[in-house]
């Protein structure tokens, strides 16, 4: 190796250099990344594992779009995703535009917002079910303060369908609008106060320059916030199974937890779960590639706009 190195140019050698220090990274994604993946796109075409005799088949995914339940997954993760990245931005984004004011105590409260970022998700099921249940420290609290009665307390984790929703939604959230705020803050304080001030100067009030000067400056960042937090929404299921329980409002990835778990009592229980796998990878696939088309980011140049 060293004599073959020896044997090239100056200018062979530095076209080399940069692809010798991507490799490690190349060669760790083809072992735990790309290898895994084809292994489980072409499992969820067998019947069985290919070393026990098992044939290609779409059982699978027929087995699968005929499970009524996966509809209702399906429906339930695209409401989800729908309204709780919408409220989240737009939460999220007005609390970046206050943060980033600095006003006295700012710091502070960036501090107190960034608590529920840091908690893993079975800590936030955990204390949000400590929460909601009859008697949990949020009917407590609101008897403390004289809203409800003694007698009234109400049942959070006993409504509808559509209060069910709306609860994870809320529980959410309040989880994920700091990590959305954060990414939005750095796009700001990354802006120059002086094309702000040109905006201001040329006779713009607040709004004008919102909406003419600070969006379309923070419109890459924006993409980025929006791209993660709608992946993250598709792969919620771990708060919705700590609050409510499995299927009593079913998300595709708790139908994967749940089909890949049966393994032990049924092969097709894990096949149908590698099926939807495949399936809730190219949902996150395209509603990624549709965003990105709409908000224009597949048609800016390289380099355009960081």
């Amino acid at each position: 190796m060293t004599n073959t190195l020896g044997s090239l140019s100056r200018e062979q050698k530095r076209k080399i250099v940069p692809y010798l220090l991507i490799a490690p990274v190349l060669i760790y994604y083809v072992i735990f990344w790309l290898f895994p993946v084809i292994r489980a796109v072409g499992g969820s075409f067998m019947s069985a594992p290919f070393s026990s005799g098992g044939q290609f088949t779409f059982d699978n995914y027929i087995r699968l779009f005929k499970d009524p339940v996966f509809y209702q997954a399906l429906l339930n993760t695209t409401i989800i995703v729908l309204i709780s990245v919408t409220l989240e931005f737009l939460l999220a984004f007005g609390l970046a535009l206050l943060i980033n004011k600095k006003f006295h105590g700012s710091s502070l409260f960036l501090f107190l917002a960034l608590i529920p970022m840091s908690l893993p998700a079975v800590a936030v099921g955990a204390i949000w079910t400590s929460g909601l249940s009859t008697y949990g420290w949020l009917n407590s609290f609101l008897i403390q303060i004289g809203i409800i009665d003694i007698n009234e307390k109400i049942v959070f984790l006993g409504g509808g369908y559509f209060g069910k929703l709306i609860l994870i939604i809320i529980v959410d959230a309040w989880q994920v609008i700091p990590s959305v705020m954060v990414i939005l803050l750095s796009g700001m304080q990354g802006m120059q106060p002086e094309m702000l001030e040109a905006g201001y100067v040329f006779g713009g009030n607040r709004f004008e320059v919102l909406r003419k000067i600070t969006i379309p400056l923070l419109k890459p960042t924006i993409t980025t916030a929006m791209i993660l937090r709608i992946i993250a929404a598709i792969q919620i299921w771990l708060i919705i199974v700590m609050l409510l329980g499995f299927n009593r409002l079913p998300v595709l990835l708790e139908q994967i937890v749940l089909n890949v778990d049966q393994y032990t009592g049924s092969e097709e229980f894990f096949r149908k779960g590698m099926a939807l796998s495949v399936i809730v990878a190219l949902i996150v696939s395209c509603v990624s590639f549709i965003y990105l088309k709409v908000s224009g980011a597949l048609d800016e140049p390289a380099g355009k706009g960081v």
